[in-house]
């Protein structure tokens, strides 16, 4: 018998080699929730509090062309790992008419790292040059849909209202910016000060899970 549940153990060890160990356990990679915002949708505006205590809403930014709305957090490696390239973003298409409005979805009482006093210094200490925005209560992720930190949606100023134009992730390669090839959400803005269609429309988020 005990023979039996080694081999057991083997044989299903050999097929979570087969298909991919990280397939099976690691669910770093989803696009939006199909309960969530697709493209073509109109985006509701919000009012979340910014880590200065100020509340800040879409309809605030009254010359944006749009908004490259990132949902990032704290301690999450692959948010991490992207914060140098959402501030180099922010700077090149925030006068452009494309700022970023970062949103912390996650619950600060589940990992006190992502406490808004937390943000705060997370913010400072890495100089973002953007609004960072807390989601008290996670009533704002789940209307976009996001599913991971960092997870991006590209709106488009039209007739008043903020159209999802881009959802994914913002480049191919979070471990190695020297080694982009493909800058999703870059490609996506420029098409888009052209009058382009933005393509592709949609790729997948690469990072941790929001909880």
């Amino acid at each position: 018998m005990k023979t039996l549940k080694i081999l057991t153990v083997l044989a299903l060890l050999i097929v979570i080699s087969a298909f991919g160990f990280q397939s099976v356990f690691n669910d770093e990679d989803s696009n939006s929730s199909a309960e969530g915002y697709q493209i073509g949708d109109v985006a509701e505006d919000f009012s979340l509090k910014n880590i200065d205590g100020k509340m800040v809403s879409l309809a605030d930014f009254k010359k944006a062309k749009g908004f490259i709305v990132i949902f990032t957090t704290n301690h999450c490696p692959y948010a991490k790992a992207y914060e140098s390239r959402i501030i180099a973003l922010d700077k090149k298409f925030k006068s452009k008419g494309f700022p970023v409005i970062a949103i912390n979805p996650n619950d600060p009482q589940k990992n006190e790292t992502d406490s808004f006093e937390n943000m705060q210094i997370r913010a400072k200490q890495k100089g973002f040059t953007f609004p960072y925005l807390l989601d008290e209560g996670q009533k704002v992720y789940p209307k976009y849909g996001a599913t991971k930190t960092p997870h991006v949606y590209i709106l488009e100023k039209e007739s008043n209202k903020n159209i999802v134009r881009y959802i994914g992730a913002i480049d191919d390669n979070y471990q190695d910016e020297n080694a982009v090839k493909e800058r999703f959400v870059e490609k996506a803005i420029t098409a888009l000060l052209k009058n382009e269609e933005v393509k592709p429309k949609t790729t997948k988020a690469i990072g941790c899970s929001i909880r």
